[in-house]
């Protein structure tokens, strides 16, 4: 089996930021129909970054060949996430293409923090990817700023944190101060 044919996952968070993975061809995309926000559940104390169907959505990102097509290994990576089919919405050759979202029910109703070691990885890989411009519509067409962002900086709890230059670091805190979050923890 090709790349062009083997299976893809789109991703739209940790993903776009290809230092976290070694996931064959990484392609910039489009997923129409879809929206992304954090999300809090039970299973966690931190926010996640996830994307739900809304017909007047799109979400940039990145498709990637599933590793080994192993869809065991990427569903335990995404483990709180469920897997949906969207190839009838990214143009893919002939290659199947899945995203992840937090299942509904795992909901809880409180709104955790949004971890700034794992929003600075989401956004250096969009600066990389998209530029400036694109990781500002990263920020534009993500819901769920109402949560706290709780800066780990000097001690990253997302477990792939990856560090930022200074430019990078500022380029956040400068689109993060738009945002109706506060900041707490260490500065």
């Amino acid at each position: 089996m090709t790349l062009d044919t083997h299976p893809r996952v789109f991703g739209y968070g940790s993903l776009v930021n290809t230092a976290t993975h070694a996931y064959e061809d990484a392609r910039p995309a489009v997923l129409p129909g879809w929206r992304r926000e954090w999300r809090s559940t039970a299973i966690r104390e931190v926010a996640y970054l996830s994307a739900y169907p809304d017909p007047d959505g799109a979400i940039e990102g990145l498709t990637a060949a599933v590793p080994g097509r192993d869809w065991a290994a990427l569903d335990a990576r995404e483990r709180a996430y469920r897997r949906h089919d969207v190839t009838d919405r990214i143009a893919a050759g002939a290659a199947p293409v899945s995203v992840y979202s937090v299942e509904d029910g795992a909901l809880d109703g409180t709104r955790h923090p949004i971890l700034l070691s794992y929003l600075d990885t989401v956004v250096q890989g969009y600066l990389r990817v998209f530029g400036e411009d694109g990781a500002r519509r990263f920020f534009d067409t993500t819901d769920g700023w109402e949560a706290a962002v709780l800066d780990d900086r000097l001690a990253p709890i997302y477990p792939r944190a990856q560090a930022l230059k200074a430019r990078e670091r500022a380029f956040v805190d400068t689109c993060l101060a738009a945002q109706p979050v506060a900041v707490i923890g260490p500065r």
